[in-house]
């Protein structure tokens, strides 16, 4: 199964609880892991390097290809980051053909597989909508962008890499930056969902990219079924969207001390691997 992160230096501690709880909740999965950066520090893919291999997954660090950015508008509400994971066909091995793409602020807390199985046929990818009943803002998100498809999470993405080199080229995307850069709100998102919105599967949310804040909307929109014991024994993937994060200060919500749980046990288990 194929994983692929982006990230800055800032967001590797967060990495590292993603691959924690990644392997514990997979622990019969073999992995490859690509990890798609931008001058990352030696020592911490060094550290990456030395994990995978205590939990004998593939690590494959790809430096993003400066020439290919060239013509990207760019700027610090346009950071080049933003074009990774749309551009990940073009920047992985061609004989990958689909990946997992998954934001660092992630925990998975049960077994992927069933989202690796999915068959995308003639769709680019598969993404879930956050789409509860009091979620207003997706209602305003297809307003704003003109598309009548729900508006997808960019966070968790399966990916089909054989079909998007052929579909997803880099000037396409540029140009459209160019043409609509003051529509943008959340770029990335923005772009996947405006440029390839008619080409994503839809997922369900609650399994595959649950929003750690929106406990008590997933219980509305369930009539009370997707409760705590729901939630562990059915989601796959909690997603802590949003500003507020569990590693910071001030975090309110309910899944933060399953956060905290999860930050103790990557240090183990990083420490057990001979990094940090």
């Amino acid at each position: 199964m194929n994983i692929l992160v982006t990230l800055d230096e800032n967001y590797f501690p967060q990495l590292q609880v993603l691959l924690a709880s990644l392997q514990m909740n997979n622990p019969k999965t073999k992995f490859s892991l690509y990890l798609l950066h931008n001058h990352l520090p030696e020592q911490l893919l060094d550290w990456t390097k030395a994990w995978c291999r205590n939990a004998d997954y593939e690590f494959f660090p790809v430096q993003m290809d400066e020439a290919m950015f060239q013509e990207a508008p760019v700027s610090s509400r346009y950071p080049v980051e933003m074009y990774y994971r749309l551009l990940a066909a073009q920047m992985l091995p061609e004989q990958v053909d689909k990946v997992i793409y998954l934001d660092p602020d992630i925990l998975v807390i049960n077994p992927l597989q069933a989202l690796w199985e999915i068959e995308l046929g003639e769709n680019l990818f598969a993404a879930a909508a956050h789409t509860g009943k009091t979620e207003f803002a997706n209602g305003v998100n297809k307003i704003r962008l003109g598309v009548e498809h729900d508006y997808y999470n960019s966070g968790v993405l399966l990916m089909n890499l054989k079909l998007g080199r052929k579909q997803i080229l880099p000037e396409k995307i540029f140009d459209y930056v160019k043409e609509h850069k003051m529509e943008l709100v959340l770029p990335d998102q923005d772009l996947l969902n405006a440029m390839y919105g008619d080409k994503i599967l839809p997922l369900d949310d609650a399994v595959w990219n649950y929003d750690a804040r929106n406990y008590n909307n997933y219980m509305v929109r369930s009539s009370a079924q997707y409760n705590l014991n729901w939630v562990m024994e059915n989601t796959a993937i909690l997603h802590f969207c949003g500003k507020s994060k569990p590693w910071k200060p001030g975090y309110l919500y309910r899944f933060g001390v399953l956060y905290k749980h999860y930050e103790q046990l990557a240090k183990r288990s990083w420490e057990a691997a001979g990094s940090r």
